[in-house]
């Protein structure tokens, strides 16, 4: 250590030397009785005070707790002349240029008594100092955190002013780096009011922020929510021109999406830019974010493009960002090339990119290549997630394919992944749209056991009872609902209220709909829809109406599916002129009618055979600027064919093909059996082939239409043919296709083949009913074969099958052309025993049979 060199004049000694040697004196008499008693302690003490520094520079940036001092002789500092608040500026000021002396000597003055360390100009003066150097300034930092960190000292507000005033006092230089550190200090520990005091200040004083500083705060504040003291500091340094960079933009924009002011982030962007702020790639990105969270997929692309302009390779994050939003916009195209563009930037391929593709690919049908991908994850190295799992679940149960959804529901539970309720419900809603109501309760079943089953999952399985008519099995779920603590919500409601309407029973519906304010729930416009529509199903157009006038009195506004119900409702009750009435109301009060509304009137006035008004509101719609859809032209063509008008309905469809609307197969289907019974059966085949070429399949309806068409022109081979291609194509034939083949083969007396038909009918659990019969015994008798006719009535009546009057009269013109009178006379009985009433067919046979006893001519009644 060295030995400290005293200067030879007490007028240079410095200050800290002369309060180290007044301290030194006062205690000295004390303890001179000591050291007289044990001289070699006051050897000791001189020694140590020769050889050891007086004050270490390292050791005089430690604060001396004043407890730990004697002050037994000290004076307060207003006593001693040498250290009142003015000298104590004066010897600071002396050492100007000497930061390290004046932060020394200012260290040992705030021991003393009475000093006021951080509200007098002796702290102003050495911060201003200390500043001034840039070896120093660290110190002055660590001053300014003290007092923020200190619980007793003064305002932010006063240290401010007191550094402002001591400038002007003392001739320092208003320097900006002393302010940014009290604005710091203050941040740190949370002082945001005084710094926002300060900030305040400062601009008020055109004292430049740091913008690092600045941004601090603003980032401080958003975190505490004050974005309302955030967006006004903001504003008031662009209005005032201070400067600031894409950071502060970045905090500002971050900002906005905690309150969800995703325009006025993108107005802050736009508006940096315009002003020629050095935007970062960072910015750029969360712009994109923006963006895609306001579905805006040219602006997010443009970005993206501006980014690989700037040379910067954009991030994972906002490849990302911008293909998810391609996925829900069903721009498929462009998302598959931005994953190709992320990888040859060199970014590894995800799972969210891969999940966020295969829901693109499944939700355009596309089913095929989602499954492709999926099997490729483990190429990419990728472990699907329950979310990969749900989404793929989701799109083979929406697609149709339930046994894939039910093959990777297993492989998800085999890899230890639990199904969540999105699960569940996914396949609870995949077996029921396809009519497995056992898989679909199993599945529910399992939800609740494991305690997932929510409102939705109930919600699904009542709904599809009540639109299966099953309300008991629908109230059964609903009370295990509630017995469940599951608490209904306006959508099961609904589904009851539904289900009921549906089934006409209004009571029941109308009690669900009073009990609505008990759960808390309010009725909405789908609520007074159903019950609109259930008044009109029952015939009740006046209840019908005062339910809608309920509705507009609760506020709720009509939507036009509303508006629809009730003109379709209207238009089936045979009040064309009220329904038209009321979408000429709907038009003057400046709702716009959608197609729907006119498709309901032109089918009202289709049923009634007024062509001449069909066509009037067709043309009103084209007029009004709506376009005509696929249903429009259907209800037309098929009006059109009912009525026999089949040239109006070429040309109808001679339309769509020139409007270039794409035809559904309801449209093939009703031309078709237009066609067919007018036994035109050459065009109705043309339409037939056309169906494919456009891409479309065949449905039941079609290929019961042709067959009955063949069967008209008693080509049954071309019918059988066809029989044949439909169960190739896996359409299921049905009562109609068997009862039309029955009937074709018997006329053409092939009792074998309509035989096994029946036979075979019999085996897929399909059960005739009164025409079928009909067909059988009219058959049977028309080719002489009474007796086994006779045996088809007795299998009816086994069955408690009543005949009707119809069977009886082929039956009793059967054996009176065979001569049989007397069994002919005893199913006469036999028809009255059961109730049945003769017609006017009846008597003719019997008196006919009774005078000639020649072959009676058989009708038939039978749909053609």
């Amino acid at each position: 250590m060295k030995t400290l060199v005293l200067p030879s004049s007490s007028s240079q000694i410095p200050p800290w030397l002369i309060l180290f040697c007044r301290r030194h004196l006062c205690t000295s008499s004390i303890s001179s009785s000591i050291t007289n008693q044990h001289p070699q302690i006051s050897e000791l003490s001189h020694s140590d005070s020769l050889e050891k520094p007086i004050l270490n520079p390292q050791d005089s940036e430690k604060l001396v707790p004043l407890h730990d001092i004697d002050h037994s002789c000290d004076k307060p500092i207003s006593e001693d002349g040498g250290f009142t608040k003015n000298h104590v500026v004066d010897v600071l000021l002396s050492h100007r240029d000497d930061p390290d002396s004046a932060y020394r000597y200012f260290q040992t003055a705030r021991q003393q008594r009475g000093f006021l360390h951080t509200k007098s100009d002796p702290f102003f003066v050495l911060l201003h100092i200390l500043v001034s150097s840039t070896m120093h300034q660290h110190k002055a930092q660590r001053l300014l955190d003290n007092y923020a960190f200190s619980d007793s000292g003064p305002s932010a507000t006063v240290i401010f002013n007191g550094l402002v005033n001591s400038c002007k006092a003392f001739d320092f230089e208003l320097n900006p780096r002393v302010f940014n550190f009290l604005i710091n200090s203050c941040v740190k520990v949370n002082r945001l009011t005084d710094a926002i005091d300060c900030f305040n200040r400062m601009v008020e004083l055109d004292i430049m922020p740091w913008i690092p500083i600045m941004n601090k705060l603003l980032k401080a504040l958003v975190r505490q929510d004050m974005i309302g003291v955030v967006r006004d500091l903001y504003t008031d340094v662009v209005s005032r021109g201070i400067c600031y960079d894409c950071r502060t933009v970045h905090i500002l924009m971050s900002a906005c999406l905690r309150e969800g002011k995703m325009e006025e982030a993108v107005k802050l962007f736009k508006d940096a830019k315009m002003s020629g702020i050095k935007l970062d790639a960072g910015l750029y990105s969360l712009c994109v974010y923006v963006a895609c969270k306001e579905q805006n997929l040219s602006f997010a692309l443009e970005l993206l493009g501006e980014m690989k302009d700037r040379g910067w390779v954009p991030s994972e994050g906002t490849y990302v960002n911008i293909l998810s939003t391609c996925v829900k916009q069903r721009n498929m195209v462009e998302a598959l090339r931005l994953k190709d563009e992320m990888l040859s930037n060199g970014h590894p391929m995800n799972l969210v990119v891969a999940t966020s593709l295969m829901k693109g690919y499944h939700v355009q049908g596309n089913l095929s290549n989602a499954l492709d991908l999926f099997d490729k994850l483990a190429e990419y190295g990728l472990t699907p997630n329950k979310v990969t799992y749900a989404v793929l679940i989701e799109g083979c149960c929406k697609n149709g394919n339930i046994e894939k959804a039910v093959e990777i529901y297993r492989q998800m539970k085999l890899a230890g992944i639990k199904p969540n309720v999105y699960v569940e419900n996914s396949l609870i809603k995949g077996f029921l749209s396809v009519n497995l109501l056992d898989e679909a309760l199993n599945v529910f079943d399992e939800a609740i056991n494991s305690g997932t089953a929510n409102v939705f999952a109930y919600n699904s399985i009542i709904a599809w009872f009540c639109k299966k008519g099953q309300m008991d099995d629908a109230q059964n779920v609903w009370d295990k609902m509630v017995d469940s603590g599951v608490v209904p919500s306006i959508a099961s409601f609904n589904n009851m209220i539904l289900g009921n309407c549906r089934n006409g029973n209004m009571d029941k519906a109308l009690d669900l709909f009073s009990k609505l304010p008990e759960r808390l729930l309010k009725a909405n416009v789908v609520t007074y829809s159903i019950l609109i529509d259930g008044y009109f199903r029952k015939g009740d157009t006046d209840k019908a109406g005062n339910m809608f006038d309920q509705m507009v009195s609760s506020g709720i506004a009509p939507t036009d599916y509303t508006f629809n119900t009730i003109i379709s409702g209207l238009s089936k009750a045979g009040k064309m002129s009220e329904a038209k009435d009321l979408l000429k109301k709907i038009v003057a009060g400046g709702f716009l009618p959608t197609c729907m509304s006119y498709n309901s009137l032109i089918d009202g006035f289709l049923k009634e055979d007024d062509v001449t008004s069909a066509l009037a509101v067709y043309r009103e719609l084209c007029d009004s600027g709506i376009s005509p859809d696929v249903v429009t032209y259907t209800t037309l063509i098929d009006g059109f064919c009912k009525s026999n008008n089949i040239d109006l309905a070429l040309k109808m469809l001679n339309e769509v093909r020139n409007r270039e609307i794409k035809l559904d197969v309801i449209a093939y289907a009703v031309l078709i059996d237009g066609f067919c019974k007018r036994r035109d059966m050459k065009s109705a085949s043309e339409l037939f082939d056309e169906i494919r070429q456009v891409g479309l399949s065949p449905n039941l309806f079609v290929y019961n239409s042709m067959i009955s068409g063949f069967r008209n022109v008693n080509n049954m081979e071309a019918a059988l043919v066809l029989r044949d291609k439909m169960i190739n194509e896996g359409v299921t034939c049905d009562l109609e296709t068997y009862t039309t083949l029955i009937d074709g083969l018997l006329k053409d007396g092939k009792i074998v083949m309509a035989s096994d038909l029946f036979t075979e009918m019999l085996g897929k659990g399909i059960m005739p009913d009164d025409i079928t019969y009909t067909v059988l015994v009219h058959g049977l008798c028309n080719k002489g074969q009474v007796e086994n006719a006779h045996k088809v009535l007795e299998e009816m009546c086994k069955k408690s099958t009543t005949p009707n009057v119809l069977i009886y009269n082929t039956l009793i013109a059967g054996y009176f052309k065979e001569g049989n009178l007397q069994e002919a006379f005893r199913l006469h009985d036999e028809m009255l025993d059961k109730g049945l009433k003769p017609d006017d067919a009846t008597y003719d046979i019997l008196v006919s049979g009774s005078f000639r006893g020649n072959s009676f001519a058989l009708g038939t009644s039978l749909p053609q």
